[in-house]
């Protein structure tokens, strides 16, 4: 079974819909690249599926290791190489409002955010700095 359905809506734009839920993103070239940017460009999502994904991998190692680590939120910024046009590096802050975090319990969220799917699916040419910010 597929994961999802892309659709070209014309202009720049995509509809993309996950199978197993209905539920639709849309997506549009950047403005510096022909675009509207009314809506995440696909790169924009890479980006994004890396914290995204970062933080859902911490979620399941705090759960597995009984650590209350509140609820984080992660910083994007995606760079942009120019020839050829591609991605080059992701810079991801990730803020833990909570700060009373044990250093064992800020090692295992760290480990588990770096080794996430996504991180260990890029190139390894694009480049991520991964910070974390702790209070």
């Amino acid at each position: 079974m597929s994961t999802s359905t892309v659709v070209y809506l014309d202009t720049l734009r995509t509809e993309a819909t996950h199978i197993q839920s209905g539920t639709s993103i849309l997506t549009d070239a950047p403005t510096d690249n022909q675009g509207k940017g009314q809506y995440f460009s696909p790169t924009d999502l890479l980006a994004t599926s890396l914290a995204s994904c970062m933080l859902t991998i911490m979620g399941i190692a705090a759960n597995n290791h009984r650590i209350q680590m509140g609820l984080p939120e992660a910083e994007v910024l995606k760079v942009m190489a120019s020839s050829p046009r591609r991605v080059k590096e992701i810079q991801i802050l990730i803020h833990f409002p909570q700060s009373n975090l044990s250093e064992k319990s800020k090692s295992i969220l760290e480990k588990a955010a770096l080794s996430c799917p996504v991180a260990l699916s890029l190139n390894e040419e694009i480049k991520q700095k991964v910070s974390f910010k702790y209070g």
